[in-house]
């Protein structure tokens, strides 16, 4: 039976309404397939990134829009695979040739549901190469993400079969439109197909990560380089090489020390490939030399020398990361002899100059040398910098200079200056070891009155009372430190209200809290477990010394904990499984530029203590609490594990409407919330089809809090404006952790609940 055009409906069975909200493109007609080359698909200009950066915020990435000339000269003449694609008149069936040129006017007005279904329609006549088709044309006229999603659609037939080129341009341009997540999802299936991406991928990614301002961006722009260079072999362009040196040095020295090994790794690929190694490249090793705990002292000698025989003079940001790195050593004679120099050069001499001469002195006996460094620095700069009062302030208590140190706090105290904790802790440190408790009693309650309290300052302070045996004052503190989630109570503070306890022969309370220590997998010292081994033994219960240490307890999740999962969960957390026994473990990752998770890492680090391998609760510090940390694996995480994440992709679970309580509600939003300049909260959803967003609007809309939703991918935001938002924050407050609230525009002001085409609102 012959089939002609006219006997084939020109439409699917499903009528879909027109909406023209693109011009069809013109369509080349050749009489052979059309080679898709670099040059065609690559010499766009560079879209700039939807996200501006605030130039004045030092703790997020700095703006690459100055390294895009550079970026995409280079990416213009990197290599890139052809790509051919059919012509319609190649076609034989005008049907054929009708459907697909309707496809190419449709797509990319729909969004994602609307694309699949119409897809999913053409799938008795559709082949690779029309999809293929459509794709390419999508990209011609800019529609990325109309692209993706055909192309996703088409990797998901049984009649798909890997096309690399195709897979190529899609990742470049996606990358190029800064549409990261979905570039990263087409370079990991290049990957998965154990292909090699092309250098231009590779190259547009790493480029991608660096212009992007969220935490953790640079961490994968360097995974990528490193995959780039080792596994793929290539040999970078020098602008990218610059690009992510700049990007590692890029913050604070206490946050770009970590990149030091990367740092040195780039330098090495400059060295080897014959590239020209810039003034700036060996500062910015120099530089984070001087932050490392260890310094490298043959390292830094043989990185000046370099740098001299290439011909580079030491600028004054060099010969202060020099004093740095050598006062930390005691290093007398080459501190003081960069030092000389900086006066040589006429210029004006940075403040952590004498900083670091103050760090020297302070170091080689002479504390009294570092406060006469710091009244020329007061000579010289009329007003020291916060480092300057927290350097001279601490030399001075650790030289027991009592009255000295109490006039430099008087000092700083008078000043506008914020950021006075360290110095207050070096201060009750100071009263502590010369048991000049009154005097810490003291300066515990201004640090109260000035600044937000921690788990150091309450430690310390409750020292002091056990010591002097003011064991009811003492219980109080510890009681507020228990309630108060910001501050919490530590292995270290335990034994110590342990140790209270004991000497004031309050044995039925210290019985109780050595069970709470046991439960949580606390560490408790020697001397204090063997007084408690005795009182069990004159209460006939016999629990040897080796049973109270290693006895496993038989935990559970408590209803606060479990509370704490779900809202977390909600955000965005992560589980992994294990491979011998099935069961999972809960993945905590926390942002490092966030005040909000700088606390809330601490705090859920102290809530999960008993659920973290050994080598995590060895930590004392809380300063050392890593921003990532994971539990054991445990068959009591599954069920979070099997509710909350389906075939490795975050989804929310049918029954979410009934677990949303006011706590769970307080950790999703200092998890992923955030507060506009406005007073508008926006919560971040993971995962989730439409009817499960809409289950939780209605589930807000009963406690009085009306939402609007928008969804970015597989992304959801939820919105309370107005009341609304008063009303959620009033709902949650007595959950929140005290933290210093910081609007955070850069990745919600492109979520916009004043528009229409909100996909539910309530």
């Amino acid at each position: 039976m012959a089939f002609t055009a006219a006997s084939l409906s020109p439409l699917p069975t499903i009528f879909y309404p027109k909406r023209h909200h693109f011009l069809f493109a013109s369509i080349p007609f050749t009489s052979r397939r059309l080679p898709i080359s670099a040059s065609l698909l690559s010499s766009e200009t560079l879209i700039q990134s939807d996200h501006q950066l605030e130039p004045d915020d030092p703790h997020q990435a700095p703006d690459y829009n100055s390294l895009d000339t550079w970026t995409e000269r280079d990416m213009r003449s990197l290599p890139s695979p052809e790509l051919e694609v059919i012509q319609l008149e190649e076609l034989p069936e005008q049907w054929r040739r009708a459907r697909i040129a309707w496809l190419c006017k449709e797509l990319p007005a729909y969004k994602q549901s609307t694309t699949v279904r119409i897809l999913n329609g053409q799938r008795k006549w559709i082949s690779q190469d029309d999809a293929t088709y459509v794709a390419v044309h999508c990209m011609r006229i800019r529609e990325y993400e109309s692209a993706f999603r055909v192309y996703s659609w088409m990797s998901q037939q049984h009649w798909y079969r890997f096309n690399f080129a195709l897979a190529t341009k899609l990742a470049d341009h996606l990358g190029k439109d800064r549409k990261i997540a979905k570039c990263r999802e087409v370079f990991d299936e290049i990957t998965k197909q154990g292909r090699v991406a092309s250098e231009s991928t590779f190259h547009i990614l790493i480029i991608a990560y660096l212009s992007a301002p969220v935490d953790g961006a640079i961490d994968e722009a360097c995974t990528i380089y490193n995959q780039m260079v080792k596994q793929g072999g290539y040999r970078p362009r020098l602008s990218l090489h610059n690009s992510l040196f700049k990007a590692l040095v890029s913050k604070t020295g206490g946050t770009s020390k970590h990149y030091l090994k990367q740092a040195e790794f780039i330098y090495h690929n400059l060295v080897t490939m014959d590239l020209e190694v810039s003034k700036d490249i060996y500062a910015g090793l120099i530089w984070l030399h001087s932050y490392q705990d260890k310094i490298d002292r043959e390292r830094i000698i043989s990185l000046r020398e370099e740098m001299k025989g290439a011909g580079f003079k030491e600028t004054s940001d060099v010969l202060v990361s020099v004093m740095r790195a050598f006062s930390k050593e005691g290093d007398l004679e080459e501190t003081e002899k960069a030092w000389l120099r900086l006066l040589k050069m006429g210029s004006e001499i940075p403040s952590q100059a004498f900083v670091c001469r103050m760090e020297l002195y302070s170091r080689i006996g002479e504390p009294m040398k570092s406060l006469e460094i710091f009244k020329q620095m007061k000579e010289v700069l009329r007003q020291p910098n916060i480092s300057a009062y927290h350097k001279i302030i601490n030399v001075m208590s650790k030289a027991q200079e009592v009255e000295l140190a109490q006039d430099l706090m008087d000092e700083f105290m008078a000043t506008s200056m914020k950021h006075l904790m360290p110095a207050f802790l070096d201060m009750m440190y100071m009263y502590l070891n010369l048991e000049m408790h009154e005097n810490l009693a003291s300066i515990f309650t201004k640090c109260l009155s000035r600044c937000r309290p921690n788990r150091v300052l309450y430690s310390i302070y409750l020292e002091s009372l056990v010591r002097t045996n003011n064991i009811q004052k003492a219980e109080e503190l510890f009681t507020e430190m228990q309630k108060n989630a910001t501050i919490g109570t530590t292995a270290k503070s335990c034994n110590m209200m342990l140790r209270g306890f004991l000497s004031a022969g309050e044995y039925i309370k210290a019985e109780k809290l050595h069970n709470m220590m046991r439960h949580k997998k606390y560490e408790i010292q020697p001397d204090l477990l063997e007084k408690i081994q005795n009182r069990l033994l004159l209460n006939k219960i016999v629990v040897d010394h080796k049973s109270v240490v290693d006895q496993t307890v038989n935990i559970r999740l408590d209803e606060e904990q479990r509370e704490i999962l779900i809202g977390l969960f909600l955000g965005g957390l992560e589980v992994a499984q294990n491979e011998h026994n099935r069961n999972h473990a809960i993945c905590f990752r926390f942002q490092q530029d966030s005040d909000m998770h700088s606390i809330l890492r601490i705090h859920i680090f102290e809530q999960f203590y008993e659920w973290l391998a050994a080598s995590d609760r060895s930590i004392k510090d809380e300063t050392e609490i890593p921003y990532q940390f994971s539990t054991v694996s445990h068959l009591h995480f599954n069920f979070f594990a099997t509710q909350f994440w389906m075939n490795s992709q975050p989804v929310v679970p049918k029954l979410i409407h009934r677990w949303l309580s006011p706590c769970v509600l307080a950790y999703w939003y200092m998890y992923a919330g955030f507060k506009h300049s406005s007073g508008d909260i926006l919560l971040r959803l993971k995962g989730g089809k439409i009817e499960d967003v809409e289950r939780i609007v209605k589930s807000l809309k009963e406690k009085s809090i009306l939402c609007k939703v928008k969804r970015k991918g597989r992304v959801s935001w939820i919105g309370m404006q107005g009341s609304s938002a008063d009303t959620f924050l009033k709902l949650v407050e007595p959950y929140l952790l005290d933290f210093s609230e910081k609007d955070d525009d850069s990745q919600i002001k492109e979520i916009n609940f004043g528009y229409p085409d909100a996909d539910s609102e309530s």
